[in-house]
């Protein structure tokens, strides 16, 4: 689930990137303006990379369910591991 609300999330910042990218390579290349290109695309990209590393408020308790997620996975998998391996040393030993 927190896949698509990510997914949603990166359209939105690129909904406003893209044509500040877009601005900027035409200032650079074709209108020979290289500050202004360049500013637009610096910016571009930092509202980019700002909206998948900047946590905000209203994204803790997500983060913190997946945590919980992470570590309750785990120690399911961890343990039904054990106890299959433990089954099966047991048989190669004759234990029932």
């Amino acid at each position: 689930m927190a896949g698509i609300i990510d997914t949603i999330k990166l359209a939105g910042v690129l909904v406003l990137a893209l044509p500040a990218a877009l601005a900027g390579l035409e200032f650079l290349l074709v209108r020979g303006e290289t500050m202004t290109g360049t500013i637009l695309l610096v910016l571009a990209v930092a509202l980019v990379v700002i909206q998948r590393r900047l946590t905000t408020p209203s994204d803790v308790p997500g983060l913190a369910a997946k945590r919980v997620a992470d570590v309750v996975t785990s120690d399911a998998e961890t343990g039904s591991d054990e106890d299959s391996e433990t089954a099966t040393d047991r048989r190669r030993d004759g234990q029932p």
